[in-house]
């Protein structure tokens, strides 16, 4: 017997709530099947078709979360919040034009929305459109609240003359080392004094930095400045384009004592070459950008004269011993205790090969030759849609893109790039 149709509304809106449970529960297989009967008990639900398409894009079904997507907007076409999971989906299918009207359709139907101006902030960046992506950009304070208010103004542009301003981290070691190159622009507006917070493990590293005159590792040592603002806003602040990028290379340095401490537990024959293969295991892409096992890496021991070094701090250096026989390396990473360790090896090595994480940035900013192997979906805004070369780094940093055939596509190309540049190569010099 057929339900009433007045009836047929709350059984779909129960049974999206049932589906809710089960995936907050972990339970996606058991939510996928009830949105699915929501559906057939409405087919107009919005609800149901945003949140089984914000299931299939979780799940990596990009192309069947945009149809239902789609079909939400039928019956809610002035939700904002769609529209820029919508926009978010068809950008990760590259479908870049379609994902950008509807951003601009969202931020029309709600222009304070701070997640749909952010991501579309990344997708302009990640076009080189920085002009236009860096004010957008800043919504990312509503987004993440890094930063919790201070008893002082935040820096805008003002006339820095004579005063103090303190600059506050955000996100990752990554994202601070690629923009206090800016330090040494900020003093020349005049700064009398240019304060930085950062962690512990970064100190070594920044007090190598022209421009900063202190760091704070501890909030109890937080004091009074004329202003604040934030390291990744100063892109904002100085109207940068992939035309002014500041690239004076090195920006960052190493101490001759660091050095020197770790050059006898270097290799000193062969070309050496550090090697990277996990990010952070916190970061929301990590699945996507970091090599599932150490064992993943093997073609690159079949060219002769190369002694790998692993930088891999944390467990998954494990991997690499697990792998030894087959895979020797030399393996640092229980040793290091900041960056300013891993820029000394760094600084001492031939090249450095890694996933997106930190330490390309730190080679970058160290002017050391680095291949950076990138993902083939969530490829973070800085290292742009295409090409083999990045703006922020144009000295011997060389990106290499996963295609359709993954990891094992990518790391085969750069085992054929490292045959072919040493093929005919002279011998390394052992004491650089």
């Amino acid at each position: 017997m057929n339900q009433p149709a007045q009836e047929v509304p709350k059984v779909g809106n129960q049974l999206v709530e049932a589906a809710l449970d089960a995936q907050q529960q972990g339970d996606f297989a058991g939510a996928e099947r009830l949105y699915r009967q929501a559906l057939e008990a409405d087919r107009h639900n919005g609800i149901a078709h945003n949140n089984l398409a914000n299931l299939l894009r979780t799940s990596g079904r990009f192309t069947d979360a945009v149809d239902h997507y789609r079909h939400a907007l039928e019956a809610m076409p002035d939700s904002a919040p769609i529209r820029s999971n919508l926009a978010d989906t068809l950008e990760t299918l590259q479908r870049y034009d379609e994902a950008e009207a509807e951003h601009r359709r969202a931020l029309e139907l709600q222009p304070d929305y701070a997640e749909a101006r952010y991501n579309y902030a990344l997708l302009l960046l990640a076009a080189g459109r920085y002009a236009e992506g860096w004010p957008y950009y800043e919504a990312r304070s509503e987004v993440f609240h890094e930063h919790g208010e201070l008893p002082f103004p935040r820096w805008h542009g003002e006339d820095l003359q004579g005063k103090t301003l303190l600059l506050l981290p955000e996100q990752g070691y990554g994202d601070t080392i690629q923009f206090v190159r800016y330090a040494s622009l900020l003093k020349t507006r005049g700064l009398a004094k240019l304060s930085v917070i950062c962690k512990p493990a970064l100190a070594p590293l920044l007090r190598t930095v022209q421009g900063i005159d202190a760091l704070i590792c501890n909030p109890q040592g937080l004091h009074l400045h004329d202003y604040w603002d934030s390291l990744l806003s100063l892109p904002c602040r100085f109207g940068t384009t992939l035309e002014s990028i500041p690239v004076r290379i090195p920006y960052v340095g190493v101490f001759a004592n660091r050095l020197e401490s770790w050059r006898q537990r270097l290799p000193n024959d062969g070309v050496r070459i550090g090697l990277v293969w996990k990010g952070n295991p916190e970061h929301e892409n990590d699945a996507n950008r970091s090599v599932p096992h150490f064992s993943a890496l093997q073609p690159l021991w079949s060219v002769p004269g190369v002694r790998f070094v692993s930088l891999q701090v944390g467990g998954a250096e494990t991997e690499a011993r697990e792998c030894a026989a087959q895979q020797p390396a030399l393996c640092l990473g229980d040793e290091i205790h900041d960056f300013g360790d891993t820029a000394a090896i760094i600084g001492q090595l031939n090249l450095v090969i890694c996933v997106d994480t930190a330490i390309a940035h730190l080679a970058g900013a160290l002017g050391v030759a680095c291949w950076v192997m990138l993902p083939h979906r969530g490829i973070d805004w800085r290292w742009q849609r295409a090409g083999m070369r990045s703006p922020w780094y144009p000295k011997d940093l060389y990106l290499f893109r996963q295609g359709e055939a993954g990891w094992r596509g990518v790391i085969g190309d750069v085992r054929n790039a490292l045959a072919d540049i040493l093929r005919d190569a002279p011998e390394p010099d052992a004491d650089r």
